[in-house]
This record gives structure tokens, sequence and C-alpha cells, in this order.
């Protein structure tokens, strides 16, 4: 590797940071990185990115600079506080959200970044989970504008299928759009298995025996199987699908539309986060359906 190669930074090493610095570091590139968890940065560390001491010296030393942090509140203070991406911005310098975050807080802070240091913005909410940002098959949705999303689109190839979907704030529309489809999802297959079970069919062959009909779906071949076994060890967080349903509800309430089949699904998992079942995948929502299940 190169003493001249461009830095790459990345900003938030949770379980989705970790797969997108693995898959960028094994791509080839050169890969700075922080979190304020200190533990975390040594984690990234065993597979080849460079530690940080904070964000502002990840984009001191970086032209591209992604970030994915869970909450607003995460993601102002990762951008604006203290040694934060401002701090280290200037012109030229591009910045990629990865986080989930409402489309006008999302423009807000952009047009903040660019005003007072001169970097620019890209929404790029991924879909995927931790295993498709490791194998670089993740689904991007990205907003921005013409110029700079054309800028970004080879190096975000890398990570998988990215489409620019419009202006800054288009990925996060489109994002709840996926969130409609999966989130739900995740009720359904639920629905399904307890269904199956409790029928006496064997509940293993129901991706090979649907698979080929219009109920064949990637969420079916790989959703199915963890749910089958019951492995709720999170691949994502049952809390970070409540704040995205309730992101939904606010975008449409705003937009007037009805969702009421999403609204049915957040008071299931509102249930299993009242339960204390937070910190687990968003596929244990089958707790609520299993007979034997103390939930």
């Amino acid at each position: 590797m190169s003493n001249d190669q461009q830095t790459i930074g990345f900003i938030g090493l949770g379980l989705m940071g970790q797969a997108f610095t693995k898959r960028l570091a094994t791509s080839g590139h050169r890969v700075m990185g922080f979190d304020r968890v200190p533990e975390k940065v040594g984690q990234a560390g065993a597979h080849g990115v460079i530690p940080a001491t904070t964000a502002a010296d990840v984009t001191t030393s970086s032209a591209i600079v992604h970030i994915c942090v869970m909450t607003q509140k995460d993601l102002e203070a990762a951008v604006f506080g203290d040694d934060g991406i401002a701090a280290g911005a200037s012109a030229g310098k591009i910045l990629i959200d990865h986080s989930t975050t409402p489309v006008e807080v999302t423009k807000a802070f952009a047009e903040r970044l660019e005003r007072e240091t001169g970097m620019v913005w890209v929404d790029a909410p991924i879909s995927g989970g931790p295993p498709a940002a490791a194998a670089g098959k993740l689904a991007i949705m990205v907003g921005g504008s013409d110029d700079v999303v054309a800028r970004v689109l080879p190096h975000l190839a890398d990570l998988g299928d990215a489409t620019h979907m419009g202006p800054i704030g288009s990925g996060q529309v489109t994002k709840m759009v996926n969130q409609v489809f999966v989130l739900n999802g995740f009720a359904i297959l639920a629905e399904a298995l307890a269904l199956a079970e409790a029928g006496g069919v064997d509940a293993a062959k129901i991706p090979d025996a649907l698979g080929s009909g219009y109920a064949g779906s990637a969420m079916l071949q790989k959703v199915w199987p963890r749910m089958l076994d019951r492995d709720f060890a999170p691949a994502g967080y049952l809390f970070q699908c409540m704040k995205d349903l309730d992101l939904m509800h606010d975008m449409a309430r705003d937009l007037k539309v009805p969702i009421p089949m999403s609204s049915q699904t957040a008071a299931l998992f509102r249930v299993m986060m009242s339960k204390g079942h937070g910190d687990l995948d968003a596929i244990a929502l089958l707790k609520l359906y299993d007979r034997n299940e103390d939930v």
C-alpha cells in the first residue's frame, strides 16, 4: 500500500462500521477510523484500520469521510461537536452519511456543514446489514448533487449497489420506503413461521417451497432460517428498527400518507421494547408468536 494513497475516513465503528471498514480495507483502501468507544477503535484496528483520537483528525487526513451512527443526536455531535468532523473539514472534502435521519435534518446539517466549512454532504443510507457490508453487496440509496454524487459512485461500488435517487434528502426518503418493506417483512415472517410450525409442516422447507412464487424474497431466503433457529444475536438492533418506525410515522404524517400496516408493526415492536428486548435482533419479534416463549 503506497504512502500517497488517498485515505478514506470512517466515523462510527459499531456493527455496521466494523463491516464497512473491513470491506474498505480488504478492497485496498487506506482507512482511518474513530469511535467514541476506544474498544471499537481497537477492534477495527485488527482488520487494518488506522486509529484516530478524534473525528476531526479523521477528517483532516481524509478526502472522503463516511459516518454511520445511531441517532440524530449522535450525528450532530459527531459532525458539529467538539473535535467533530466540521473541525477538520474544508472545501473539496465529502461526507457520506449512512445514518438514517429525518429528511429535513439531513438537509439542514448538509447546508450548515457546507456553509461553515465548504465540505459537502451526501446522504447514503443502506440496507442489507453487516453481512452485506462485509461482502460489498449493500443496497445504497444516495441523495446529493449530480457532480458530487458522480465523484463518490465509483467509491461506493466497493460497498454495494448505489443508486442516485435525487438531491440531498432523497436517500433518506428511499430508506423509509425500504423500511416499509423490511420492517413489516419481519412481522410477516414471524406470523408465517408461527403458522407453519403450528400446522405441523417442515418449516425449514418453506423457502424452497415458496421461493419461485410471489412469496419468494431475499428476506425469505436469508431471514427465515435465522428465525427458524431462534438466532436473535443482533445483525442489527431491534431498538434501531423502532427508531426507524417512528421516523416512518413522522414522515407519513407530514406527507399525509396512511401507513396502517406499518403502524401495526410499530405497535408490535413497541411491545418488544417494553419487555426489554431492544438489544436483540429485530427477528426476535418471533417471541410474540411463540406459544412457549416467556416474552
